[in-house]
């Protein structure tokens, strides 16, 4: 987990190429121009997804994970806390998705504020909750790059 400015997402260059295919889209591509829909930058390698939703309260989250995924997610727009805590850390809630590339998890973890310039990354060791309110729900438009580990 990985949490910073988009200035320095440069960062995660040095995790192979399709983390390079990742940042170049991130770096180059006029995102506030962008809808909500999924965008793709190297077929199912990497992708994007363009979403926007108001946050919720804790209570309403849930922890996910990943197995084939990395995450890389930027704030565009507002504001939200995210929850992190490493898969061994949590129970499965749910039995995995394959399909959607995604699983449940339940437990307690940390949170943090990702504000509009900031990205966080997730690898699949890594249960996340987002889209959490920071005090009270507001609109969030966030870009997440899903960059393949496994196959």
């Amino acid at each position: 987990m990985m949490i910073d400015t988009l200035n320095n997402i440069e960062q995660l260059a040095n995790m192979g190429s399709h983390f390079q295919k990742a940042i170049h889209f991130i770096k180059n591509t006029d995102l506030s121009q962008l809808e909500s829909g999924k965008y793709p930058i190297d077929g199912e390698n990497v992708f994007a997804v363009i979403s926007e939703y108001e946050t919720k309260g804790l209570e309403q989250g849930a922890w996910e994970a990943h197995r084939k995924y990395s995450d890389i997610q930027c704030i565009m727009v507002g504001q939200e806390k995210m929850g992190y805590c490493n898969v061994n850390e949590m129970v499965m809630k749910e039995d995995y998705n394959e399909e959607n590339d995604i699983f449940f998890l339940e437990g307690q973890g940390d949170f943090f504020t990702v504000k509009e310039g900031m990205f966080a990354y997730f690898a699949p060791e890594d249960a996340h909750m987002p889209c959490i309110s920071v005090n009270t729900p507001q609109n969030v438009k966030k870009l997440v790059v899903k960059v393949l580990i496994k196959e």
